[in-house]
C-alpha cells in the first residue's frame, strides 16, 4: 500500500479537521475524577418512567441480502440502487450546511484528495467503495468519508449531532444478511453506502456492537500514521465486520477485539450465548479494559447485565447527559427473572435513553438467531441527547 506524500497528507488533513470544527457544537464538561465503589450510589431522575408496552413498533427496517459469493464491487448493487436518493439527499444536506462556510469549495477538494486515501484501504472494502460509487454516480471521496466517519469524528462529542442528520441518516437504515452460499454468515443493521459494521449477530455464536468513544485524541494520531505509510492498526468497522467474517466463537472475537490494534478508541459491547459470556471492551489505539458480566461497577449493583452509554464505565456520566441512570433504574425494575427482548425494547424506549439522536433499535437473540430492527423517532416532548 501507499504512503502520502507531505503536502498531499496535509492538504487532506486540514480539509477533514475544517470540515468537522464547522459542525455545530456545545459545551462539553469532562469528568475525569474517579470514585469509590463501595461509596457509589446512583441517584434516580425524578422524572425518570420506565416506558412500558412499547413493543413491538410500527416501523421494522427492511432487510437485504449481501451475497458474499458476488465480487466485491457487485456486492452492494441492488441495496444502493433503491437507497441512491436517501444517500444522496444526505449528502446534500450536509454539502448545503458547509456551503455557508466554504463557499462550496469544500466538497470539491475532498472528491479530489480522499479518493488517494481510498487506494490505501484494505480489501475488500476499497472494492466494495469503488463499486458503491459506480452504481450510485456519488464521488469514491465522499463514500470514503461517510465509511471513515468514526475515526474522523471521535473527538467529536455525539451531542454535536444535528438532529436534521439524524433525519436524513433514517430512510438508510437497512438490515443486511450476509450469506454465502445461500446461507446466513452473521446479520447486520448499517447504514446504506457503509460497508464496515456498527451492529450485527453471528448466530449460534456472539453479538457485537460498536459504540462511540469520545477522546480530544480521537482518530487523529491514527489517521495521522495511516496516511504516512503505517497500516497496522484497524479501522473499527471495518475491524467489526473482519471478526463478524472469520471469528467462530465468543472467545475468538474477544481476542480479535481487545489485541487489535485501532486508528482510534471504542468501546465494543459483546455477548455470547451463555449467561456469564458478555463483556464491554473499552479501547485505546493500543490498549484495552475489558468489564465482564457477572463483575461489579461503579454503575451498577445487580451483575447480570451490562451498560454502556459513551462513557467509561468506571466514571460518572456527565450530568448533561447521564441516560445509564435511567437505564440501569429500569433493568432493575425489570429484574433477571423477568428479562425479555420485549422488556429490553421498553427499557430502550425509556427517555432519555431513547431521545432525538434514536435512528434504530436492534434486538438480539444469539442463541435463536432472532434478530430485530425497528426504526425510531423519539415523540415530543423528548430530550435532543
Amino acid at each position: 500500500m501507499k504512503s502520502f506524500g507531505w503536502l498531499h497528507m496535509f492538504k487532506l488533513y486540514s480539509m477533514l479537521l475544517a470540515f468537522i470544527f464547522v459542525m455545530p457544537s456545545v459545551f462539553t464538561q469532562v469528568w475525569n475524577e474517579d470514585f469509590d465503589n463501595e461509596h457509589f450510589l446512583y441517584k434516580i431522575p425524578e422524572n425518570v418512567s420506565c416506558a412500558d408496552n412499547q413493543y413491538p413498533p410500527l416501523a421494522r427496517v427492511p432487510t437485504y441480502v449481501i451475497n458474499l459469493d458476488l465480487p466485491p464491487k457487485l456486492r452492494w448493487a441492488q441495496l444502493m440502487i433503491d437507497k441512491k436518493e436517501s444517500a444522496l439527499h444526505l449528502l446534500q444536506d450536509i454539502k448545503t450546511y458547509t456551503d455557508s462556510f466554504f463557499h462550496g469549495k469544500l466538497f470539491p477538494l475532498l472528491d479530489k484528495y480522499l479518493p488517494l486515501m481510498a487506494k490505501t484501504l484494505p480489501e475488500p472494502y476499497l472494492s466494495e467503495l469503488e463499486g458503491i460509487a459506480e452504481v450510485t454516480g456519488i464521488e469514491l471521496g465522499e463514500i470514503t468519508l461517510y465509511n471513515i466517519f468514526y475515526e474522523v469524528f471521535t473527538f467529536w462529542d455525539v451531542k454535536n449531532h444535528t438532529w436534521q442528520t439524524t433525519e436524513a441518516l433514517r430512510p438508510l437504515v437497512v438490515e443486511l444478511d450476509f450469506q454465502r452460499e445461500g446461507h446466513t454468515v452473521y446479520k447486520t443493521v448499517n447504514f446504506a453506502g457503509y460497508v464496515g459494521v456498527l451492529t450485527g449477530m453471528k448466530p449460534q455464536r456472539f453479538t457485537l456492537t460498536l459504540d462511540e468513544r469520545f477522546s480530544m485524541e480521537g482518530g487523529f494520531v491514527g489517521i495521522i500514521r495511516w496516511l504516512l505509510g503505517d497500516h497496522s492498526a484497524n479501522w473499527a468497522g471495518f475491524l467489526m465486520r473482519d471478526v463478524m467474517e472469520k471469528a467462530d466463537s465468543y472467545q475468538q472475537a474477544l481476542t480479535t477485539l481487545t489485541t487489535s490494534k485501532l486508528l482510534a478508541p471504542v468501546y465494543f459491547i459483546l455477548g455470547g450465548n451463555t449467561t456469564d459470556q458478555g463483556a464491554i471492551i473499552t479501547r485505546g489505539r493500543n490498549e484495552a479494559d475489558v468489564w465482564f458480566m457477572g463483575r461489579g461497577s461503579v454503575s451498577q449493583v445487580s451483575t447480570w447485565y451490562l451498560v454502556e452509554t459513551n462513557y467509561d464505565h468506571w466514571n460518572k456520566p456527565p450530568f448533561f447527559d447521564d441516560r445509564r441512570t435511567p437505564a440501569v433504574h429500569c433493568l432493575d425494575k425489570m429484574g433477571r427473572e423477568a428479562a425479555s427482548l420485549s422488556g429490553l425494547f421498553n427499557v430502550l424506549a425509556t427517555k432519555p435513553i431513547f431521545n432525538k439522536l434514536t435512528a434504530y433499535t436492534c434486538l438480539m437473540d444469539v442463541s435463536t438467531g432472532r434478530f430485530e430492527s425497528w426504526i425510531r423517532n423519539c415523540p415530543d416532548p423528548c430530550k435532543p441527547w
